[in-house]
């Protein structure tokens, strides 16, 4: 079993790159964002599961062990294949999926390409009692109002980031944010646009 990797970037696609790990190119597909980010002749370090089938031998590739262990309990679900559950990963974080599993809904899952209402609550029944509850700083905000982190998030994924990215950068923001500014939709809206920056990725 290959666990982790740990080398030099020698190609990014959309959802894979190519790691050069002693002299071997391992391609390995990872979540959107983690493509996004990396730029080739990156030295980067991804905790990874290797999916083994007759006709294959496929490499997925996590930035954090909490997103791995998270997909590998993912694929445990009836109907979940590991695309689907990289899918799932790609859209949510790990605390949005604490989150709804814990608030057993599966509107979030549902969300997600390739997922149908019935694999939805399949993900989350099975996933009840099997991963860590959300943190605190998911469930409050981080001091910011769960209204005012919906809206920014909402404004941002109607600017064309993705739901992810969007509520990333929103939880970053607000943790150096004013008391003020994380009470105001407005101004944690602005602040969180200047991270993004006007050139940073969308999708």
């Amino acid at each position: 079993m290959i666990s982790s990797l740990r080398g030099a970037v020698l190609h990014i696609g959309s959802e894979s790159l190519v790691v050069e790990v002693g002299g071997v190119g391992f391609s390995v597909a990872v979540p959107p964002d983690v493509a996004r980010t990396t730029h080739r002749g990156d030295t980067i370090a991804l905790h990874t599961h290797l999916v083994v089938r007759e006709d294959a031998l496929s490499l997925f590739g996590f930035a954090t062990r909490e997103e791995l262990e998270l997909f590998t309990i993912l694929i445990g679900v009836t109907g979940v294949g590991p695309k689907s559950a990289l899918g799932i990963l790609s859209a949510l974080t790990v605390d949005q999926i604490a989150i709804a599993v814990a608030n057993d809904d599966d509107a979030p899952f549902r969300k997600v390409s390739g997922i149908g209402p019935k694999t939805a609550k399949l993900i989350s029944v099975q996933l009840a009692g099997k991963i860590a509850p959300p943190s605190p700083v998911a469930v409050v905000g981080g001091a910011v109002a769960p209204d005012v982190t919906t809206q920014v998030v909402a404004a941002l994924t109607g600017l064309g980031w993705n739901e992810r990215t969007a509520a990333d950068a929103v939880a970053q923001v607000a943790g150096s944010a004013t008391e003020s500014e994380r009470s105001n939709v407005q101004a944690l809206l602005r602040r969180t646009l200047a991270a993004l920056g006007p050139g940073a990725a969308r999708g």
